[in-house]
């Protein structure tokens, strides 16, 4: 699938103005193709602008206990439009930097970037949404290949992962595409009982911290199209022991579907609750099919802004997994996975229905 990359060093700059005219808006944005790659920041994406540090100022919209990042690129920007003279495409924008969006652990170190977020979420009595996204032979050499060079060096990220999120209400992501790409076959049998095991192994560690949920990655629903093949391995990567499974992340599938197919997963797992990612989903997946559909599809827009009242005694929360105008991989004109792409975001943001 997609991937994205994030390890990045970003400076400190003035936070963008808030403005009125944001929440006249209407920031209810509406729903978000096919089996997709990764889901990854750990390359470097340096915006034109800088945003600010005063993480806790940020607010959450309404209907959201989701935190917002103040330094994420859609902020930084805002702000270099503005300074350019740009306003209304800065103002678009803002249906972007004004959501919550899930922070993706950098591959090198995930310490420094989430204890800064957590930071922040505490200051601001919100929750922390996070991606954890490092397992070895991730994305079987796709665009977002990557992640940890062995079992061990996983064990110990993950372990820093877990103690920067420390005692900071958390919401994670497990793994994005790992288990599905057990299923699909596209992860070699000689490393599928390692992947459990870490991936089990990982639950176990997360939900040491007292305040941490874990969701792990189960694909959407046009990528395995029996979701009762991925029951069995979700249980041995440890759903037993964790709050759920994610759907959707990094594509484009309705809620609808994603719903239907959560539900079918459900009965079969005693009842687990899920999240579906809703960042792309507002014009469904790209029509027609073919190779590549989840990567950078034109005409796409932005889905349900990230909220727990999803109205769905199953679905705990619609989020934002996938970070809206980082790049799928170098498809269709965009930069690397994981690369922050303005030109694309502005297209989410302006199909986005209200």
């Amino acid at each position: 699938m997609p991937g994205r990359p994030r390890s990045r060093r970003r400076p400190r700059p003035r936070r963008p103005r808030p403005r009125a005219l944001a929440a006249a808006l209407g920031l209810a944005l509406l729903l978000a193709a096919a089996p997709g790659c990764g889901s990854e920041e750990s390359a470097p994406s340096h915006s034109p602008a800088e945003a600010p540090r005063e993480a806790a100022a940020q607010a959450a919209p309404a209907g959201s206990p989701y935190w917002v990042d103040p330094e994420s690129d859609a902020a930084r920007q805002v702000a270099a439009w503005e300074a350019q003279g740009r306003n209304s495409e800065a103002q678009l924008l803002r249906r972007i930097s004004e959501r919550p969006m899930a922070l993706w652990g950098p591959g090198d170190d995930p310490g420094p970037a989430i204890r800064r977020a957590a930071k922040g979420a505490r200051a601001a009595g919100r929750v922390l949404v996070l991606a954890a996204y490092n397992i070895p032979h991730r994305d079987c050499g796709r665009h977002s290949a990557g992640g940890a060079t062995s079992a061990t060096a996983y064990r110990n990220w993950i372990g820093a992962f877990a103690d920067a999120v420390g005692d900071a209400r958390a919401v994670v992501v497990l793994e994005p595409d790992a288990v599905p790409h057990i299923v699909d076959g596209c992860t070699p049998a000689a490393h599928h009982e390692e992947r459990l095991r870490l991936l089990s192994e990982a639950v176990t560690r997360l939900k040491k911290n007292r305040n941490t949920k874990v969701y792990l990655d189960a694909g959407n629903p046009a990528w395995i199209p029996d979701p009762m093949k991925l029951v069995e391995p979700l249980y041995k990567a440890g759903l037993d022991r964790a709050d759920g499974f994610s759907l959707n992340v990094s594509n484009f599938q309705p809620e609808t579907a994603g719903r239907a197919y959560g539900a079918r997963i459900s009965g079969a797992a005693h009842g687990k609750h899920f999240v579906i990612d809703t960042s792309r989903n507002g014009e469904g997946p790209l029509p027609g099919g073919g190779h590549e559909t989840w990567c950078n599809p034109p005409g796409r827009a932005l889905g349900v802004a990230p909220t727990d009242r999803t109205g769905d005694p199953l679905v705990d929360a619609y989020l934002w997994i996938k970070r809206p105008g980082e790049s799928d991989g170098p498809c269709r004109g965009g930069p690397a996975a994981g690369r922050w792409w303005p030109d694309y975001a502005l297209g989410l943001a302006a199909r986005a229905k209200e």
